[in-house]
């Protein structure tokens, strides 16, 4: 996933999926209308046109990723979608944003700060030193998913691995795992800190970008982790998750699943 055509690719593939989930968190914030907000890991940008169009033609969004052939694709994307100048894109990193103090009215990370397994602290105190006073601070990820229904025990299984437990890793520090980042918020000296789990479902019959989605939902959330598995495991979890298998589980008449992102978010104090 390194190969920066191999992301925007699956980014592309797996939005159908997320972007409902991502939709409900933005309207829950009720961002002002009109605002200025910083979209912190936005790599191809996908979320920074959402959370535009939460705030309305007066506000505007900054995309900041590390990536600059992601923000590349991100800043064409967008000048083709007619927001130039309302949706902006810089490269940096969250450890050390390149913004002054107090410039924006919130800030939002998905999949980013919190996630990935590096120390969150200096990333989200950059993010409260970019908002104002008063200002909002929330961060999202990917908290849970039941995809394999049918099949608790093989998918509890693949929960153990090192696949189904990335982006964290075994050695981390509990009071480093994303859920428990209403410790963390209180650490950066966040108020009013607040909680909130999403859901998202799929149900046959799937539309064509939802079986696509799902397809490479499979081979991203569990890649390599066959290799951990004992032979029967092995065996099963490649009849259901091979898409030329004729036990592929997402040709089941029957299939569901569904899965979550959680949603921490708090003010700067006044």
């Amino acid at each position: 996933m390194s190969d920066p055509e191999s992301v925007i690719e699956t980014a592309l593939l797996m939005q159908p999926l997320r972007e409902p989930v991502l939709r409900s968190a933005i309207q829950a914030l009720q961002l002002p209308s009109g605002s200025r907000g910083l979209d912190a890991g936005c790599g191809i940008g996908l979320q920074s046109r959402l959370l535009f169009e939460a705030i309305g033609p007066a506000g505007s969004v900054t995309g900041l990723d590390s990536d600059l052939s992601l923000l590349d694709y991100a800043v064409e994307a967008a000048d083709s979608a007619g927001l130039a100048g309302s949706v902006r894109f810089c490269q940096g990193d969250v450890n050390n944003i390149p913004f002054d103090d107090n410039t924006f009215d919130w800030a939002w990370s998905v999949d980013c700060v919190g996630y990935i397994p590096v120390d969150p602290l200096p990333m989200l105190r950059e993010l409260v030193r970019v908002v104002r006073p008063g200002g909002m601070v929330a961060i999202l990820a990917w908290s849970s998913e039941t995809l394999l229904p049918g099949y608790p025990l093989l998918e509890a299984r693949l929960r153990t691995t090192t696949a189904g437990m990335a982006p964290f890793l075994k050695e981390s520090e509990p009071e480093r795992h994303f859920l428990r980042s209403p410790g963390m918020f209180r650490k950066v000296g966040l108020v009013d800190r607040s909680a909130e789990t999403f859901s998202e479902e799929a149900c046959a019959p799937l539309t064509d970008s939802l079986y696509r989605a799902l397809s490479t939902l499979f081979r991203m959330r569990w890649k390599g982790a066959e290799q951990e598995l004992e032979e029967k495991e092995r065996e099963a979890f490649l009849r259901l998750t091979d898409p030329e298998s004729e036990e592929f589980i997402l040709h089941h008449p029957d299939y569901y699943a569904f899965f979550t992102y959680s949603m921490f978010h708090g003010r700067v104090p006044q």
